[in-house]
């Protein structure tokens, strides 16, 4: 059976930088992938979504990231980088994301877990990205591309 990788943004496009995961799904779904990747806007993340997480090998989130560097600093974060923050502020989706992750596990599935997100500039009430992360999106994505691509050719 082939395996499956689920790419979901996640994120408020309402909240400016916030919204980042979910503006990339955008550019994505514009896209061509393989019939085994799946690119889906989860929005705010809720713990509702958990269910899709059985379906697939692994999961590659895209969000907004604080991880107190310099806006724009593009973070790759794998499942313990989220089980040992230890002021679980990471990601605004870091705990639904693990409590989801590990309702799954109950359920027998484990998929792997890659973050790739981006330190925001700023969060407030606005639609659309920063001038500051506007910069650096293009970036953002193509290292979104290549994690999608580098993922794809570990199965192989």
């Amino acid at each position: 059976m082939q395996k499956r990788l689920l790419v979901l943004g996640i994120g408020n496009i309402l909240l400016k930088d916030e919204g980042v995961g979910v503006f990339v799904v955008k550019e994505l779904l514009k896209e061509s992938w393989p019939s085994n990747v799946d690119i889906i806007d989860g929005g705010t993340f809720t713990q509702d979504l958990f269910h899709l997480f059985e379906q697939y090998d692994h999961i590659l989130v895209l969000d907004c990231v604080k991880g107190g560097k310099a806006p724009g600093t593009i973070y790759k974060l794998g499942r313990d980088d989220l089980l040992y923050n230890e002021t679980q502020s990471i990601s605004l989706h870091d705990i639904d994301l693990l409590d989801s992750l590990q309702m799954v596990e109950l359920m027998g599935k484990k998929p792997s877990l890659t973050v790739l997100g981006v330190e925001p500039y700023e969060l407030c009430w606005h639609l659309g990205l920063s001038p500051e992360l506007e910069s650096v999106f293009p970036k953002f994505l193509e290292v979104v591309r290549t994690e999608i691509n580098t993922i794809l050719k570990e199965w192989t």
